[in-house]
């Protein structure tokens, strides 16, 4: 009898990482979260769980760790508050729930698989959407909670430094899993803060379905990560499964075409992605992206640069 293949992959943002400005006891903290987080969704896998669980538990592991943009580490708004985003999808299914706009909720990626499943909607926002977590009982947290010296630090540098251009750093920081379990079913999810100083209001790719999150059992799960705003206009996500399902390009192929795409428009940025026979793409643009997957055939590896 075959054993049944799965694999999982998960990502923690993409931009400008130089070996050079992080320290070893960072990277270190930054590779262990990494771990967990690969970790909490193997696990799930390994003893047969679905997909979507998996890419939950993934992403809740780094939303709870300080050192990723999502979550706990979410990074300031311009009015020096915490505005979350969050979407994950079930590729078995096609529905899928996503939240933007959220504050104080301590794991957004529950609150959008609460959303799926406990309201006929995909999508809700802003004060409609906390005043459901607080319905169902989710975990609210003080506004402390959120704030993290290492965000408010980022907030003043952008500020003292209006006339320039953000950095990848400062615009980038996303979370997200994708998954195939050993029932050949796949599934996504992505977390994100936003980016530094954005202005109130402002929701990016991670909660659009297709753009920063997809998932279709007929081809791949992507998760995104890198400039909001470019991966809505290729509508990115969407885009490699459609590449596969109707060009007849593999996994590989079709990620590189649509960070190539992402490009031209003139984003950067990276994605995650697994089709139905296990086989994975990391694609990114920038100088590194906080990456890790353990694939179909065991093989477990985490990078950064």
């Amino acid at each position: 009898m075959l054993e049944k293949k799965y694999a999982l992959v998960i990502h923690g943002g993409a931009g400008t990482m130089s070996p050079e400005l992080m320290t070893p006891e960072v990277e270190r903290d930054l590779r262990d979260g990494l771990q967990r987080s690969l970790d909490a969704g193997h696990a799930i896998l390994r003893s047969g769980g679905s997909s979507f669980d998996a890419v939950a538990a993934a992403v809740r592991v780094l939303e709870d760790d300080p050192l990723f943009n999502a979550g706990r580490g979410a990074v300031f708004t311009s009015a020096e508050t915490h505005e979350m985003d969050a979407a994950i999808m079930d590729g078995r299914t096609l529905k899928a729930g996503a939240v933007g706009s959220v504050s104080r909720i301590r794991n957004p990626i529950d609150l959008a698989r609460a959303v799926m499943e406990k309201s006929p909607h995909v999508m809700l926002a802003g004060q409609g959407a906390q005043d459901f977590a607080r319905e169902l009982g989710l975990e609210i947290m003080a506004d402390e909670y959120f704030s993290t010296e290492q965000r408010w630090q980022a907030l003043e540098r952008v500020r003292a430094s209006k006339a320039e251009p953000l950095s990848d750093a400062d615009r980038h920081g996303t979370v997200g899993a994708v998954a195939l379990d050993q029932a050949g079913n796949l599934a996504a999810a992505t977390s994100t803060g936003g980016n530094t100083n954005k202005r109130p209001g402002r929701i990016g790719d991670s909660p659009i379905i297709g753009s920063g999150t997809y998932a279709n059992n007929k081809t791949c799960a992507v998760s995104a990560t890198g400039d909001g705003e470019f991966f809505i206009r290729a509508v990115a996500a969407y885009d490699v499964s459609a590449l596969m399902e109707y060009s007849r390009m593999n996994l590989g192929e079709a990620a590189r075409v649509v960070i190539e795409k992402v490009a031209a428009l003139g984003g950067t940025g990276g994605l995650i992605a697994v089709d139905r026979e296990g086989n994975i793409a990391l694609p990114f643009n920038t100088t590194g992206m906080y990456r890790g997957f353990i694939d179909a055939e065991g093989k477990s590896f985490i990078g950064i640069y």
